[in-house]
């Protein structure tokens, strides 16, 4: 189905890419989805606008709706776990994870009483004028909240220091056909893996 076009069933709440400002794609509107990862769509609209949708509305596209992810409550929480559920989180125009792209700064997990966690994470955008800044920040939230044990979770989006490629895993920059020898950042900041 991708790059195929398909005519929306019914109206159909969107995310602007990438300013992030909320739409209403109206039934009968064409569109081509271009990537589906992480439990999201991004497609293209007729007049060339790129927008996420929700995997809630995947039946506006005429895809199967996707049953509501549970809280991860089967295994003990690790620190594994949480690099694992942050690798299911997809910038909406680069078909990498936050993690693989290098935009996860830093992340610390603090336990608290009753064997609950909290974790607070920094996170850079590939731009600093990116709309989808808040999108993504909401999506490692919701996300980390559902695993076992986590009680409270903060992300702050920082732009200091400037993201860049560098940053990104090995397995990014080739996906993406960048040159591996690309400098690391020079920052300060760990890259996070």
């Amino acid at each position: 189905m991708h790059g195929q076009p398909i005519k929306l069933t019914r109206d159909c709440p969107v995310i602007e890419i990438p300013s992030g400002i909320h739409h209403t794609l109206t039934a009968g509107s064409v569109v081509r989805i271009m990537q589906s990862l992480g439990g999201s769509y991004t497609v293209t609209g007729e007049r060339g606008g790129m927008y996420r949708v929700d995997a809630a509305d995947a039946d506006a596209l005429g895809l199967s709706a996707a049953a509501p992810v549970p809280a991860t409550q089967a295994a003990e929480f690790s620190e594994q776990m949480l690099w694992e559920q942050l690798r299911t989180i997809f910038d909406p125009e680069i078909p990498v994870n936050v993690v693989d792209l290098g935009l996860i700064y830093s992340c610390a997990i603090t336990p608290l009483e009753a064997g609950h966690h909290r974790i607070d994470v920094k996170m850079s955008m590939t731009a600093p004028g990116c709309g989808m800044a808040n999108v993504l920040k909401a999506d490692v939230e919701t996300k980390l909240s559902r695993l076992p044990t986590v009680k409270e979770v903060s992300v702050e989006v920082v732009f200091d220091p400037p993201w860049n490629p560098g940053r990104m895993s090995e397995a990014a920059k080739l996906q993406l056909g960048l040159d591996l020898d690309y400098p690391q950042s020079e920052s300060g900041l760990p890259v996070l893996r």
